[in-house]
């Protein structure tokens, strides 16, 4: 794996107090009944301490909603400061606070989280040695967040990170695609939080990818983009951007089948690390931010210079399988490991700034 070394680039964002959208008039963009405002602020409670790459989830446990952070980068940005740390917000306190270190002995980027009947589950991610190899994580760790204690789950059949993680019915988590050890896997890896077991779902139709992004509302999962590998036979291998975007309807009698199908692709160049989820309330998944530019875990491109975040958002509607873009201005943010629900709103929490820095920054994005 230290092949690849794309720290998989991460979710720019445009953190404007106002984001205007408008609809989309490119190729493949659909139409749409009608253009959109993304409203941002900054939430007053950063994080404890800045980190970026983390794998953050909310859940709502009776009247209080939590957010968790697990993993992630410090602001050193070197393979010593690859974190462990779980970082807790609660609704009732309106403040952050650390719990216990994730389980499994070293610092992980990549890794992924989801929620599901209360508890948020951590998986995967890899982790960097000294001599810069990686190595994909099979853990599997269920938290509490009310008691901070962490259980550990039945191991992932094949070590991802940079995966998609979604949630179905409160109880099934989907990992789509992903990184493992030496290259991506098409699989669709379900597991289901009651019995904690692990099945193979239906593979993805188009190809394996790392650092895509993507949402699910009801029984339909939505992703796109990410980075897919390239072979020659008289030079190495290339990482390229995929630009590919995919919808899969879970069977309601059988959830190890998905009606996998693709669907147009959205305006402009491909992103890698989005941050997405899904919007219930307008049937639609939100993408924030991405890169152009694929990097290590130091922010610096593998074409030696350095990544910035990209600017903009999109939605993607599902009824009309169209899209909009919607653009604002402000500092955006990028690196990050998904965009959170949190009280009819949506977080990205820590993250990169400008200039490749890592911040404790707690960002909330509000579709109207």
């Amino acid at each position: 794996m230290t092949e690849k070394r794309i720290t998989r680039p991460g979710v720019e964002l445009r953190l404007t107090i106002f984001a205007a959208a408008f609809l989309a008039s490119s190729a493949g963009a659909g139409p749409a009944e009608h253009a959109r405002t993304l409203v941002q602020e900054i939430i007053p409670a950063p994080l404890p301490a800045a980190v970026s790459n983390n794998a953050v989830a909310s859940v709502k446990v009776g009247r209080r909603h939590y957010v968790v952070s697990f993993n992630g980068l410090a602001k050193g940005k070197t393979h010593a400061d690859a974190l462990a740390s779980t970082y807790v917000y609660d609704s009732r306190s309106k403040s952050w606070s650390e719990a216990g270190p994730v389980p499994g002995g070293a610092g992980r980027l990549a890794s992924v989280a989801a929620s599901a009947n209360g508890r948020v589950y951590v998986f995967g991610g890899y982790t960097v040695d000294e001599d810069g190899s990686e190595a994909s994580s099979p853990w599997t760790h269920m938290f509490d967040p009310r008691k901070r204690v962490f259980e550990e789950r039945a191991p992932i059949p094949v070590p991802v990170d940079d995966a998609v993680a979604v949630t179905f019915d409160d109880r099934y988590v989907y990992l789509v695609s992903g990184w493992h050890d030496l290259g991506n896997v098409n699989l669709v890896q379900r597991y289901d939080t009651r019995k904690d077991a692990w099945v193979q779902a239906t593979p993805i139709p188009g190809p394996p990818v790392f650092g895509h992004a993507g949402g699910i509302v009801g029984n339909t999962i939505v992703y796109c983009d990410g980075v897919t590998i390239e072979s020659f036979a008289d030079r190495p291998r290339e990482f390229v951007a995929a630009p590919d975007c995919f919808l899969g309807i879970i069977d309601d009698q059988d959830g190890r089948r998905i009606d996998w199908r693709s669907v147009d692709y959205h305006p402009g160049l491909p992103r890698y690390r989005m941050a997405a989820a899904g919007v219930p309330a307008v049937n639609g998944v939100l993408f924030i931010g991405g890169s152009e530019n694929a990097y290590n875990y130091n922010g610096i491109g593998y074409n030696g210079q350095p990544s910035e975040p990209a600017q903009g958002a999109l939605l993607f509607d599902i009824d009309t399988q169209g899209w909009q873009v919607l653009e604002f201005e402000g500092d955006a943010t990028m690196d990050h490991r998904g965009l959170v629900p949190f009280k009819g709103q949506w977080l990205t929490v820590g993250g990169m700034t400008t200039d490749q820095r890592v911040t404790d920054r707690v960002a909330s994005y509000q579709l109207d």
